[in-house]
């Protein structure tokens, strides 16, 4: 049996090593980790918040800027598409329902978005359903307003250029959205007639106002390619937000190989760094691991005690660094949440369970070499006896 008194008993006399290679091994696992987690924690979220995003229809431009603007209500000055396209839409046999949407206002940093009454439905809503008048607001559930709350928009961002005060516009909150995890948690919704009236745009349902997009509900699916094609060209796009998304998940998978392989190199770079100094430890334990074959301790009593200690060293910081790096991606995803409003779900899966348990396979064979180096000296040549 090996004593595992003696590991202990090492590990205390060289704690500051010890606690050098354990730190070394938790910052390269905690990068990899937090690189992965927060990777595929973006994708299910953003893919959660395009769910209810059918089919999107804007003025031609940037399919990318059309649906971060509409999913994911970032502010931009997206062109707007003329408003002859909604009754058309409202009237096609391919759509079951469609909503306008109008943006550019917010309120205390959130968007005030001009909507109709069809981009509520079906919704669990506190307070009123639908609005009732042209002053009317529904806002999300993490806006920090309550039924009665006066609402008094700006045009733009605070502190954007051009950003003005809607003297003469005051929604008052009739309704509160249910939670539902994402940007529009922290949207302020009103009449999209009333933007059009505040922006001094005539609003006849016969004849309505530009908008920044309007989101269409198909019938079917196939009625939905039928709809993307015929509105995808000229001074209109159409786009599946799903496939914008897949796409801008391309661009960023390539920038996270880029960083896959950095943290490959970081973890490399710890690996000659723990053997340099595993080598160095094992150098000043030369004359103890002499002094226990002297005794009579076989050789691979000896290698098992060696490699039993660095491979407690590769657990512990292994496991901090599995912790550590899940704890930093759940405080990143937390930190985005509360700017965009858009939750992240951090989750260990099994390939990650199988990452883990292969690096530390690797480790294990790696830290083979340095103990199997005990074989080199007889226990004369340790404790510097001569022959």
């Amino acid at each position: 049996m090996i004593p595992l008194k003696i590991i202990y008993a090492d590990f205390r006399r060289l704690w500051g090593g010890a606690t050098v290679l354990i730190l070394l091994i938790a910052a390269a696992m905690a990068f990899s980790m937090v690189i992965n987690l927060q990777e595929r924690a973006l994708r299910e979220g953003s893919a959660r918040a395009a769910d209810r995003f059918d089919l999107i229809i804007g003025a031609a431009g940037s399919e990318t800027q059309l649906v971060l603007s509409t999913v994911f209500l970032q502010p931009a000055a997206l062109p707007l598409l003329p408003g002859k396209y909604l009754p058309e839409l409202k009237h096609h046999p391919l759509v079951e329902r469609v909503s306008p949407i109008a943006l550019g206002d917010s309120y205390m940093g959130m968007p005030v978005v001009g909507i109709d009454n069809d981009f509520l439905t079906p919704q669990a809503i506190i307070g009123a359903h639908s609005f009732k008048g042209a002053q009317d607001a529904i806002v999300g559930a993490e806006t920090g307003l309550s039924i009665g709350d006066e609402v008094i928009p700006i045009h733009g961002q605070i502190g954007a250029e051009g950003a003005h005060q809607h003297e003469h516009a005051h929604y008052t909150v009739t309704g509160i959205l249910p939670l539902t995890n994402d940007a529009w948690d922290k949207s302020i919704l009103v009449p999209i007639e009333a933007v059009w009236a505040l922006h001094h745009q005539p609003a006849q349902t016969e004849n309505p106002s530009g908008m920044s997009a309007i989101v269409v509900k198909p019938k079917t699916i196939a009625g939905a390619y039928q709809l993307r094609a015929q509105y995808r060209g000229g001074e209109t796009q159409a786009v599946f937000p799903a496939e914008v998304l897949t796409r801008l998940y391309g661009t960023l998978g390539d920038a996270r190989q880029v960083i896959s392989w950095v943290a490959i190199g970081a973890q490399i770079l710890v690996v000659i760094a723990m053997l340099m100094v595993v080598v160095i430890h094992l150098e000043q334990r030369k004359r103890q691991l002499g002094a226990l074959r002297a005794f009579g301790a076989p050789r691979r009593g000896i290698v098992g005690l060696v490699w039993i200690g660095l491979m407690s060293l590769v657990t512990v910081g292994l496991t901090v660094g599995v912790g550590a790096g899940y704890l930093a991606a759940l405080w990143i995803s937390h930190q985005i949440t509360t700017l965009y409003g858009m939750a992240l779900p951090v989750t260990l899966t099994r390939s990650d369970g199988i990452f883990i348990l292969t690096l530390w396979c690797v480790l294990a064979l790696v830290l083979l070499i340095p103990a199997l180096m005990t074989y080199r000296h007889s226990p004369a040549q340790a404790l510097n006896v001569q022959n």
